[in-house]
């Protein structure tokens, strides 16, 4: 994979997109503020991002503007409960997060469904949406998702980490410092660092991030469900990523058209963002013409 450490200066294309203001919108779901980030304008065909476990919808803050065809297409990321500024549940699961996203799909102002982009684990609810909700959107794209399912010795593993104490750094900097993408990867420095930074909260005299430990114990997928899939599906795969070629999931063998980003590890975003733009724009051109 091609280091690209050494590339820290913001180039002209992401300080413009950041400095594309995001519009913030709360949606109710289920009883829990469900927070969200829009740009363009309100009643054009558009798209709804999903982050990844653990991640927030800032993820896409430099992606988003990118994608709004010149102020033609509206654009929402939403934060999933246990996410970013959304509240917290007693117990989360794929389901309760596609109801979060179909619910912001009606709510995000959009003419007509939107198509529907999951990174990693958001992929995986978003494939949940097209199962259980599959009248609320007009797509479903996957971004290196691969599906899931714990054993049970996971799941206890996973009920034993939720209940250690959250971690508190003494600074704001001295947790941006300690921001990792899991897995690791190279990442464009000034991507890492806008991310890093919005990921921590200030928390009991501290910092901390912003995401619930507890959110891995919901990330399960029934395989059978695939079968059940309706409407337009997509994958892109990144080439070093989780859902590289060959890698054993049942995704890459239901017969889903797949697009491999090049020289991509996992998070697509942080080091090949503008590729996924380009690969995003072609899906989105062409299901919403």
């Amino acid at each position: 994979m091609q280091d690209i450490s050494a590339s820290s200066s913001p180039p002209e294309w992401f300080t413009r997109a950041l400095a594309s203001r995001a519009e913030l919108s709360v949606t109710s779901v289920d009883g829990l503020r469900i927070s969200h980030r829009s740009w363009g304008p309100v009643g054009t065909p558009g798209a709804l991002l999903v982050h990844g476990g653990l991640a927030h919808a800032r993820w896409w803050d430099h992606i988003a503007p990118l994608l709004t065809r010149a102020g033609r297409r509206r654009v929402v990321a939403l934060d999933l409960s246990g996410h970013g500024d959304s509240g917290r549940r007693d117990r989360y699961s794929v389901g309760t997060w596609a109801r979060e996203v179909a619910g912001v799909a009606a709510a995000g102002g959009f003419a007509g469904p939107p198509v529907v982009v999951g990174h990693s684990m958001g992929g995986i609810v978003a494939l949940r949406v097209a199962v259980d909700h599959a009248e609320a959107i007009a797509g479903t794209v996957t971004v290196d998702s691969r599906t899931i399912e714990h054993t049970d010795a996971e799941l206890a593993a996973h009920d034993r980490r939720s209940a250690l104490p959250a971690r508190i750094y003494p600074s704001q900097e001295a947790a941006i410092a300690r921001f990792r993408p899991v897995p690791g990867q190279p990442s464009l420095p000034y991507v890492r660092k806008y991310i890093a930074r919005a990921s921590v909260r200030q928390y009991g005299g501290g910092w901390t991030w912003k995401s619930d430990p507890r959110v891995f114990g919901g990330q399960e997928f029934d395989h059978g469900d695939l079968s059940r899939l309706s409407g337009r599906v997509m994958m892109l795969r990144a080439e070093h990523g989780l859902a590289a070629v060959g890698v054993d999931d049942p995704l890459q063998t239901a017969g889903i058209p797949s697009v491999e980003i090049p020289a991509a590890g996992h998070h697509v975003m942080l080091d090949q963002p503008l590729a996924l733009v380009s690969a995003l724009r072609t899906l989105l051109a062409t299901w919403q013409p």
